[in-house]
């Protein structure tokens, strides 16, 4: 009989680990991953949620018909907008301006509203989003601010969900805890717990490069990662859970994050790629046969126009512009310009004789020519043959009356043929092949030119220039 579950709120937790199996080097631990965007708002947030939302109705803050407001960089205003959904209260959520769109997308589609503020400003701006969150919890009737920052029942959930499921699912075979530091609720709710079973199990912090955890106040700086890292402390975070720190940059959690999609199949957030970053660090700190569980806050889908879109990466500097690979056609045309006087194509018909093909080879220094029917050239059809000097060398030498042998009766196979518009690689694998000196460019069907291994070699040697 299929279980069922009340609400979709029974649904958050239980996230499997996922052993990374290419992005983490030979020599190194084992890294284990916990999918949090498994859960069903896509995030480790939706366990806070409905624990704060239930802490505050028995405590009488929040009643029937109440304003949930919060600061939120997404996946907070999530987990509660699921839960007040199911209770029927409304959602305001202060978002700083540096988060994506698709986040903010998301928070209205489950009926939430979304104030923006500018994220460059200082935590007790007027215009921060800590600060107009507070305003609007005081100036709106009804309302009630969670507070992620402050709320014990942030640590505590992870204290009783996270930690415990990581300790059964590892059967308590794990060294170390590596989590990507935000509010601090996750690390010092899952790493108080472990510790309690484990005392030497290392518990390492993530953080952006920028951050107060790593910086200090002084050195303090905007960075690109959403939803971890503070210009403050929160009351949640317990820095005596942090036995390590490992600061990562922002092109490091989006570059990380990237691999992740791409050679494990796990599309996740920036904040995911600042967590895997730093257990790779420590899977290979502690070595071979050492286990190192990290956790993914969220999934890769609310950022897909940032850092998996080329262009955004490519502006901020983190992705190196490659450079379109050149076409036949632009060799072609460096060859005219280095040979103005030589004609684009040279041919021979198949009635003409073997000893005006020398001469035309002879007068402009090339050392194969495409054979025609009859002379006519409309398409690749009227190539019917090739003419090499070498097979040329050996048929006169042997036999000198084959000067006055028509073509047709000396001539080979037709040279291979190439589109004006194929890439570089292209002509490069077909000259390289035996016995392939030369090849015939053709666009549209019609024959434009030859290239032989001679002009390539030109071009390349002139690129680099």
């Amino acid at each position: 009989m299929a279980r069922e579950y009340p609400t979709v709120l029974d649904l958050v937790g239980r996230t499997p680990l996922a052993r990374l199996q290419r992005i983490v080097p030979e020599d190194a631990g084992t890294v284990l991953a916990k999918l949090e965007y498994l859960n069903p708002g896509g995030s480790v947030k939706d366990r806070i949620g409905i624990k704060l939302i239930e802490a505050a109705e028995r405590e009488g803050k929040l009643k029937p018909g109440g304003t949930i407001v919060e600061p939120t960089s997404g996946n907070t205003g999530v987990g509660l907008a699921i839960a007040a959904a199911l209770k029927g209260y409304r959602c305001i959520f202060v978002m700083p301006d540096k988060m994506s769109q698709e986040k903010i997308s998301l928070l209205r589609a489950y009926g939430a509203e979304v104030v923006i503020c500018p994220y460059a400003v200082a935590p007790e701006s007027p215009e921060s989003y800590y600060s107009v969150s507070d305003r609007l919890a005081e100036e709106i009737p009804g309302a009630y601010k969670p507070d992620q920052y402050t709320n014990r029942g942030n640590p505590d959930a992870h204290y009783e969900t996270t930690g415990p499921e990581i300790w059964e699912q590892t059967s308590g075979e794990i060294d170390a805890l590596v989590i990507a530091v935000g509010t601090g609720g996750t690390i010092s709710g899952a790493g108080r717990y472990l510790k309690e079973q484990k005392p030497e199990v290392l518990i390492v912090g993530a953080d952006p490069e920028g951050s107060i955890y790593t910086s200090g106040e002084e050195s303090m700086h905007p960075y690109l990662v959403e939803g971890i890292g503070e210009d403050f402390w929160p009351q949640t975070f317990d820095r005596s859970i942090v036995d390590q720190w490992v600061t990562v940059s922002d092109k490091d959690s989006f570059v990380t994050a990237r691999r992740m999609a791409r050679e494990e199949g796990l599309l996740i957030g920036g904040s995911g790629g600042t967590a895997v970053h730093a257990a790779i660090e420590i899977a290979k700190q502690l070595g071979a046969g050492k286990t190192v569980v990290t956790l993914i806050p969220d999934s890769g889908r609310p950022y897909l126009s940032k850092f998996y879109d080329d262009n955004y990466m490519l502006e901020l500097g983190f992705l190196e512009r490659e450079l379109p690979s050149p076409t036949v056609a632009q060799v072609l045309s460096a060859k005219k310009t280095e040979e103005p006087d030589i004609p684009d194509l040279i041919t021979i018909a198949s009635n003409q004789k073997v000893g005006e093909a020398i001469d035309l080879m002879q007068q402009y220094s090339i050392s194969q020519l495409p054979v025609v029917r009859d002379g006519e050239l409309d398409s690749l059809a009227d190539v019917i043959g090739s003419l090499q000097d070498r097979d040329l060398l050996d048929r006169v030498f042997k036999n000198p009356d084959a000067l006055h042998e028509d073509v047709a009766a000396a001539m080979q196979p037709p040279l291979a043929a190439i589109d004006a518009g194929e890439p570089l690689d292209e002509v490069f694998s077909t000259l390289t092949a035996p016995r392939t000196n030369a090849v015939v460019v053709a666009r549209e069907g019609k024959p434009i030119g030859v290239l032989t291994r001679t002009d390539l070699l030109e071009f390349l040697a002139h690129r680099r220039d």
